[in-house]
């Protein structure tokens, strides 16, 4: 018989969760398919919205939910508990933060292959440790991976401001249409500090954010790369210098002497916060597949992180490209353009302030001026708060 206790945190935690506001990727998981991965960085809603998902359906008493780092996994297994439950005539496992619990891709190998009715849904918020385990579950598990909240999700969440989403051709034809009595710079603003976490909504969005890097630095990729302590504080200063200069040049001589480390540990420092949602590197387009081009530069993930590590000292310019680049690379794929900063498919892309210029752009058709302080575009004119309507 399943444990009780199981039950009973399942029940406590589906009473707590808010079901008003569901993510963007809710309706881009295909809910019916035999074991469902969902990934990310931490804090990002990934446990939300598996809960949310179990409180939509009406045979509720078929679904399990539990976390893995539960004391029930002191003294059992993952197959063990999957056992319990089918016998029960259950037919949806959801683990939450998988990576907790030790061999759990063998284990949910073994699940897939041994209980043939069984679904089961699964999150992790370290991805370093998903992608380790992709071998067991190849040709298993669908795994789809999340990112934090888009200005337009942001202004659903915390304002109940409704905007649809726009694709980026509806955005590049400004076709872009908000609420007559809207204005919406002063909320971009806010945004941009401490809007991209779902926890914005809550009270000491500062602190939650630090506890977010303190644990991905000190706990996440260290575990699941084999680090020390020493290591860590080496990524945590790795992080700290990048952030006094973002978008950096990379220029791997310097780093490795500061951070005395050698130049062939640095690019997989350089993986291992990526993959953990604290920097984005952005390529050029000599590799011919995504993400196989020359390092031109690299961003913190998102313009909170910026404000987190540099307070009022952060650089506008560099907020403002961190931001375009954060929002646009969930649908598309960005890359460094040769004389202007981004470019999508056929289009390039110029981002500044509200005076900035068509000079890089003269006599590309397809070059695109994305300017920061208006509210309105016109022409290849478009205002950068549109490119958060992306998702």
């Amino acid at each position: 018989m399943t444990d009780l206790n199981l039950i009973t945190y399942m029940n406590a935690e589906l009473r707590r969760t808010p079901t008003a506001f569901h993510r963007y990727m809710y309706d881009r998981i295909l809910w019916e398919d035999r074991m469902i991965g969902l990934v990310g960085p931490r804090g990002v809603g990934k446990s939300t919205m598996m809960k949310q998902h179990i409180l939509l359906q009406p045979d509720r008493e078929r679904w399990l939910y539990v976390s893995a780092d539960n004391s029930y996994f002191y003294n059992h297994t993952l197959i063990e508990l999957a056992d319990e439950w089918v016998k029960e005539n259950g037919v949806h496992l959801v683990i939450d933060e998988v990576h907790k619990y030790n061999g759990w891709s063998r284990e949910l190998k073994q699940i897939y292959d041994t209980f043939s009715d069984l679904q089961v849904i699964f999150t992790g918020s370290s991805v370093l440790d998903i992608h380790q385990g992709a071998a067991d579950l190849s040709r298993r598990a669908l795994i789809f991976e999340m990112q934090g909240l888009s200005f337009r999700e942001y202004l659903k969440l915390t304002e109940n401001i409704d905007i649809p989403v726009y694709s980026l051709d509806e955005i590049l034809q400004n076709r872009v249409e908000f609420p007559l009595d809207f204005h919406p710079l002063p909320y971009f603003k806010e945004y941009l500090a401490r809007g991209y976490y779902p926890f914005s909504s809550q009270p000491g969005y500062e602190l939650r954010l630090q506890q977010v890097m303190n644990q991905t630095l000190e706990v996440d990729i260290p575990q699941y790369a084999g680090m020390n302590i020493s290591t860590s504080r080496k990524l945590a200063r790795l992080l700290a210098l990048l952030s006094e200069s973002v978008p950096y040049k990379p220029n791997m001589g310097n780093l490795t002497v500061e951070l005395k480390v050698s130049k062939n540990d640095l690019p997989d420092y350089l993986v291992y916060l990526e993959k953990a949602g604290m920097i984005a590197q952005l390529r050029d387009e000599t590799g011919g597949f995504r993400g196989l081009g020359k390092l031109e530069k690299i961003f913190l993930d998102n313009p909170n992180l910026m404000y987190a590590l540099r307070g009022d000292g952060v650089n506008i310019g560099s907020v403002r490209e961190t931001f375009f680049y954060n929002q646009m690379r969930v649908n598309h794929e960005v890359v460094a353009a040769k004389t202007t900063d981004f470019r999508i498919g056929d289009y390039v892309f110029e981002v500044g302030g509200a005076k900035k210029g068509r000079r890089q752009l003269e006599g590309d058709p397809n070059g695109i001026v994305v300017r920061d302080d208006i509210e309105f575009g016109h022409a290849n004119i478009i205002p950068l708060w549109h490119y958060g309507l992306n998702y």
